[in-house]
């Protein structure tokens, strides 16, 4: 952790990686001052250096022109990790299995910056199924996944997003009314998973459900997707259980090769 640092006696390179570092850990956007509190760099070196990592992509300004975020190379930093080889191998052995279970294409799903990034997958050996390859991108508001994500945000960095606005209605049933749509991410909070009704794609269901990390945030989310001629949404939260036995799986293989890099 970075306040178990001399930060004084650390050579520059090192105080980027720190600062990096605190930007995960707390994982919401952060101002420079927030940061520091934790790291304690002199004021014009800390915006120096937060300046470099903006400029080279590893940071990224948000809307309010303060508070930083992971930048396009340091979110395909975590993509990188989260897909290495031992990795990745453990985590299609979960996804198989739960996939088999189901019956149906099983996805783990990423948050990026304007939209959900899907990472993995495992096809359901169905003829009818719905294309969703890895690296694509789905939004937040009409998607298992993506509301799933919103839920996990603190109320202002929320608040920021619905205010913003410009959701698409992708069906007749997505949900872009930002009232509607704060409701919505507060049964998602409280029934601890996340469905979508036909509201990314007409014919197709979803639940989804968090992959945490050490510190109990949520790094991706598990999901799985069906056309509705071949399951419902109530046939789907039967198998909701069985979700979330997989999710727990991955979340301690995320623990098991964190503590194996420390």
């Amino acid at each position: 952790m970075a306040e178990n640092l001399d930060v004084k006696n650390v050579r520059g390179s090192m105080r980027h990686l720190l600062i990096l570092e605190e930007v995960a850990r707390v994982g919401v956007p952060v101002t420079p001052t927030e940061i520091n509190r934790s790291i304690g760099l002199p004021k014009q070196t800390l915006h120096r250096l937060f300046a470099s990592l903006e400029e080279e992509g590893f940071l990224q300004r948000e809307h309010d022109g303060r508070s930083f975020s992971p930048g396009p190379r340091l979110r395909a930093i975590a993509t990188g990790v989260m897909s290495s080889t031992r990795v990745r191998a453990a985590r299609l052995a979960v996804m198989n299995a739960l996939a088999r279970d189901v019956g149906e294409t099983c996805n783990l799903v990423l948050p990026g910056r304007h939209a959900m990034i899907y990472l993995d997958r495992v096809e359901t050996d169905w003829p009818l199924r719905i294309q969703l390859p890895i690296g694509t991108e789905v939004p937040f508001h009409c998607t298992a996944s993506g509301k799933l994500y919103l839920s996990s945000l603190s109320d202002r960095r929320l608040q920021r997003i619905l205010n913003a606005g410009g959701f698409e209605k992708k069906t007749k049933h997505s949900i872009t009314n930002p009232v509607e749509l704060t409701a919505e991410i507060g049964r998602v909070r409280d029934q601890g998973f996340s469905q979508d009704n036909e509201e990314f794609i007409e014919g197709m269901i979803a639940l989804a459900v968090a992959v945490n990390d050490t510190g109990g945030r949520m790094v991706c989310s598990l999901a799985f997707h069906a056309p509705t001629p071949r399951m419902s949404l109530d046939m789907a939260y039967t198998h909701l259980n069985r979700l979330r036995q997989a999710a727990d799986e991955l979340s301690r293989i995320i623990m098991e090769d964190e503590k194996a890099r420390t």
